[in-house]
């Protein structure tokens, strides 16, 4: 075999290279979105919305690495969590579950438009059903992580703190990405 053919093998595939962009964007989209925040408790963020289109435009597999990837990059302290912050620390806080939560949300979203398509009603429902996922994570280690610092909470309340003052600002995220996703999947072909 001669040095040519050694280094042709050893480049990635133009396939696995543009998945590596993609992915990579992604992450970035989501990093972004999640310094666009109002801090409260659990910040206002457009997290989310990267996730959401991260799943959508991408994929189950490629979606789901990019939201990991975008953790892993904050677990490593870059500062790409809400209110620029990083580290493994952020997922052991209160907010924690949601940041976990993001994986299975892209998962859902993608496996959904995998399998059904691109189109708005099949875009919103996936977004409903895995943001539903992500709550109930990110609610239930909230409650977690809660009760050991400040005291006892239950579901009822916890989601009175964590979701329902979210739900009108997520519905409006979840159109916009939904619109997003639609519209993009017709001008980038991945």
């Amino acid at each position: 075999m001669n040095t040519t053919e050694t280094q042709t093998k050893k480049r990635p595939k133009p396939k696995a290279l543009t998945d590596m962009i993609y992915i990579a964007v992604c992450a970035a989209l989501i990093a972004v979105c999640a310094q666009i925040s109002v801090p409260t408790p659990v910040p206002f963020t457009l997290q989310t919305l990267g996730v959401f289109v991260a799943g959508g435009l991408l994929g189950a597999k490629r979606g789901t690495l990019s939201v990991i990837v975008y953790i892993l990059l904050g677990m490593i302290g870059i500062p790409v969590f809400a209110n620029f912050s990083g580290g493994i620390g952020a997922l052991f806080g209160m907010t924690g579950g949601y940041i976990i939560g993001f994986i299975f949300t892209a998962l859902i979203v993608g496996l959904m438009c995998d399998k059904l398509g691109k189109k708005l009603w099949v875009l919103a429902v996936s977004m409903t059903a895995g943001l539903a996922v992500c709550y109930l994570f990110g609610t239930l280690w909230f409650m977690f992580v809660y009760s050991r610092q400040v005291e006892p909470i239950g579901f009822v309340a916890a989601l009175g703190t964590c979701v329902v003052p979210y739900l009108l600002f997520d519905a409006a995220k979840i159109i916009v990405a939904a619109i997003l996703v639609n519209r993009l999947d017709k001008i980038i072909r991945l």
